[in-house]
């Protein structure tokens, strides 16, 4: 058996490819949309790659089921309640596949979704009675459990999913060897669950024994608490999960109409015509200069994330990236489903040297200047857009808190009167917040540089906001 576990760390998201030497075929799972490693694997190992197996309808990206439908002819599974538009096999519980010497069996594990499955994936040359590994999916991660809330499934309340759960763990996942791995969808950053580990294997036992969510509790308690306390998921989520039940175009598709240059007039008119422009710079750059309007995601971060959860999903986008970027930056926005980028800026923002009047900048101030200026009358607005669960450890006193995810809708609650300061945890998700409220006609805005990671540094005060401790 050939097992190799890909991890795509700007979306958290694990895939696997499994294939049987003896025979020379491979299946991959949930696999992310721009496909080209998974058959350069393949091809280094003389594998052909026949089959593409969802685990379940993901919510946070778009699977690269058709990619490898329209590029290499691979049959499509999934769990039997799901309705795609394409031709898919029905996964059922005890659904088998054979590759040769390998075997993978399909577990019915609803929960996280109705149409959930884990993957029983066993080596034949070793055992047909154990598993050598599960794949999970998002039904079980290392430390957690798959979020029941995200409703992939109209007229599925996040309450009848969590019973699912409960006993999709129970009856299903937690009757395996203790021995066998445990292979999931995601870890450490996914919002498809809590507290998930930076680990991206364990074993049964392991989770047996470690995991909250699989400690002796009734199942009125379970669900009480796999459905408090889970974090906002972008609105993008409910797109992607539709998305990936329906024919849509290939990537290779999208990013070829994507790939246009375009000058700074025709940004400037796309703009004026509604176009979002996006600018996937790195903070610091953004701050020295940027395009008047344009909104900050930094490919060095949570760039899917945060660009699917703050830009229109309905309106066009333009690129301004550093030469060479360009392709990277629709790369992956198109991994979620973002397939509305008309172009980008030819040359990036050098394009603009002979118009200083489009260009704006953003100060990025020092912890001692910042506490200076609170200091002042009168003094500056103290912008939070930490999740609450970083502000409950820890806030600079007096500071109003808008989560990034929030800050569009809730802009109005800001003062117009006075200047705002801008922090974040470490100064990625402050020059977002920074951006959008200039894009949006604030005009006195500055950042915490460093966010609250360098005011800890240089010993400023901390207090505990009482009304998230």
């Amino acid at each position: 058996m050939i097992f190799k576990q890909f991890y795509l760390g700007c979306l958290a998201h694990a895939s696997y490819l499994i294939g049987d030497e003896s025979s020379g075929v491979a299946a991959v799972v949930d696999p992310q949309r721009d496909i080209d490693k998974y058959l350069a694997f393949a091809a280094d190992e003389h594998l052909r790659i026949e089959h593409v197996f969802l685990t379940h309808l993901h919510a946070d990206f778009i699977a690269g089921h058709l990619e490898f439908r329209d590029r290499v002819g691979a049959r499509i599974y999934l769990g039997a309640p799901a309705q795609p538009e394409y031709e898919a096999v029905p996964l059922s519980d005890g659904t088998t596949l054979e590759l040769g010497t390998v075997r993978i069996r399909a577990l019915a594990t609803p929960g996280h979704t109705p149409e959930s499955v884990s993957l029983e994936v066993f080596d034949l040359t070793k055992s047909a009675e154990h598993p050598y590994a599960v794949l999970t999916g998002d039904t079980l991660f290392i430390g957690d459990v798959g979020r029941p809330d995200l409703l992939a499934a109209p007229g599925s309340s996040a309450g009848e999913l969590a019973l699912l759960l409960y006993d999709s763990l129970r009856t299903k996942l937690l009757t395996l060897p203790d021995e066998t791995l445990v292979y999931p969808a995601h870890g450490a950053g996914s919002l498809c669950g809590r507290a998930l580990s930076q680990a991206t294997v364990s074993t049964i036992g392991e989770q047996r024994r470690e995991n909250y969510a699989l400690q002796p509790m009734t199942r009125d308690a379970f669900v009480a608490m796999v459905t408090a306390d889970q974090p906002d998921a972008p609105a993008y989520f409910a797109y992607d999960a539709m998305m990936n039940t329906r024919e849509h175009p290939t990537l290779d598709q999208t990013l070829a109409r994507e790939s246009r240059a375009l000058t700074l007039e025709e940004l400037l008119k796309g703009q004026a015509d509604g176009a979002q422009v996006l600018d996937t710079r790195e903070p610091v750059e953004f701050a020295a200069a940027h395009l008047r309007g344009s909104v900050n995601v930094g490919l060095g971060g949570q760039y899917a994330t945060w660009a699917g959860t703050i830009l229109d999903r309905g309106r066009p986008i333009i690129v301004v990236a550093e030469p060479g970027a360009e392709g990277e930056s629709a790369l992956r926005l198109g991994r979620i489903g973002f397939d509305h980028v008309v172009g980008y800026l030819d040359g990036g923002l050098r394009s603009a040297d002979s118009r200083p009047d489009l260009i704006a900048v953003t100060d990025r101030l020092s912890p001692d200047v910042v506490q200076a200026r609170l200091s002042g009358d009168p003094a500056p607005v103290m912008l939070d857009v930490r999740a609450p669960g970083e502000r409950a450890q820890g806030a600079i006193a007096g500071s109003l808190h808008i989560p990034l995810n929030h800050l569009v809708e809730r802009v109005g609650e800001l003062p117009h009167d006075r200047p705002i300061i801008v922090h974040c945890a470490g100064g990625y998700r402050s020059s977002i917040a920074a951006s959008l409220l200039q894009r949006d006609g604030v005009s006195t805005v500055s950042e915490l540089a460093g966010g609250l990671s360098a005011w800890r540094a240089v010993g400023l005060p901390i207090e505990i906001d009482p009304l998230t401790a």
